[in-house]
């Protein structure tokens, strides 16, 4: 499907903060059309389209995590691909695989699921650890490296992951280097009794499926515009001084890498062109640290954290916020 062409007038008005909220707002009024959740919701599960992030969605079976994924993907006109994990999945099911063309007598790579603009990455933890590790370069470097070859991915590039965090029979932990390449972790939850009345009234339907409402270069436009927010130096201080406290507190094995940093503060300038601002604030960082960083960090278990986040919203009632 081709979406609708606009004329040189009609995308004058489509550029900057104004076009961003505008393309945005047909993303996630498409994402609600299908997925009953909240607003906060749909706007981490789409953040990683605009800050350039991978997402990973960590909860209980049933409650629409691959939905809400594949629904984001449909949205977007541009190549969608699912991978389901499986603990006899291999490395090359994802990345592709290289062949011998016995006609002309020449190897030829064969681009494998991962070679999309979007990709599912269903119950990523039922793989192993090296199948797992696969996804490593193609989520930091947007590439791929087959028999001594890069080969670049399409762009934009987001993977969507999806963890069931009950079960751990047949299942492998995400072993940190994974869990630093994603920039948003978060949870769905369970609904509450009108959002489940209205699962029940849409399931009584059948599924939706929904229509693509924007193209792969529209993306591209709207991270450049996330890209132009700006940061000033008492934000910039505030984030380091936030990821020093995660440092040098003795209830964290490991505290946000300055990696993280970076993944905030896109994070933040994305957030920020969601709600129509071209500047961030710090309570942007506050909102979103839990997602950015509760992933990241290594509590010890005497701390008595319940996860990663509850650590994060201790921190940040510690550090003083800029004025």
């Amino acid at each position: 499907m081709k979406l609708k062409e606009r004329t040189d007038a009609e995308t004058d008005g489509y550029h900057g903060i104004e076009g961003f909220q505008e393309r945005f707002n047909d993303i996630a009024n498409n994402v609600a059309s299908v997925v009953v959740t909240s607003q906060k919701n749909i706007n981490l599960a789409t953040l990683g389209l605009f800050a350039q992030g991978h997402v990973l969605l960590e909860d209980l079976p049933g409650v629409g995590k691959t939905l809400l994924a594949k629904t984001i993907a449909d949205s977007i006109e541009g190549k969608f691909s699912r991978i389901q994990f499986t603990s006899d999945l291999l490395p090359t099911d994802i990345t592709g695989t290289t062949v011998f063309d016995m006609q002309n007598q020449t190897f030829e790579f064969i681009p494998g699921p991962v070679f999309a603009n979007v990709v599912v990455a269903d119950e990523l933890n039922r793989a192993g650890p090296r199948t797992q590790g696969a996804l490593l370069e193609a989520m930091a470097e947007g590439q791929v490296t087959a028999d001594g070859q890069q080969w670049e991915l399409p762009k934009p590039f987001l993977i969507i992951a999806t963890q069931n965090l009950v079960e751990s029979h047949g299942t492998y932990p995400l072993p940190n280097s994974q869990l630093d390449r994603f920039m948003i972790s978060m949870s769905l939850g369970l609904p509450n009794l009108e959002q489940e009345v209205e699962i029940l009234d849409r399931s009584e339907r059948g599924i939706t499926k929904v229509k693509p409402v924007a193209t792969a270069e529209q993306i591209i436009e709207m991270q450049k515009t996330a890209l132009g927010i700006e940061v000033s130096r008492p934000v910039k201080e505030y984030v380091v001084n936030l990821a020093s406290a995660t440092r040098e507190n003795d209830d964290f094995i490991a505290g946000v890498s300055p990696r993280g940093s970076a993944a905030l503060v896109r994070a933040c300038q994305a957030w920020a062109a969601i709600a129509g601002r071209d500047y961030i604030i710090p309570e942007d960082v506050q909102e979103l640290a839990p997602h950015v960083w509760g992933h990241r960090l290594i509590t010890r278990p005497e701390a008595g954290y319940s996860s990663g986040a509850v650590a994060i919203a201790e921190v940040l009632r510690s550090v003083p916020v800029p004025l």
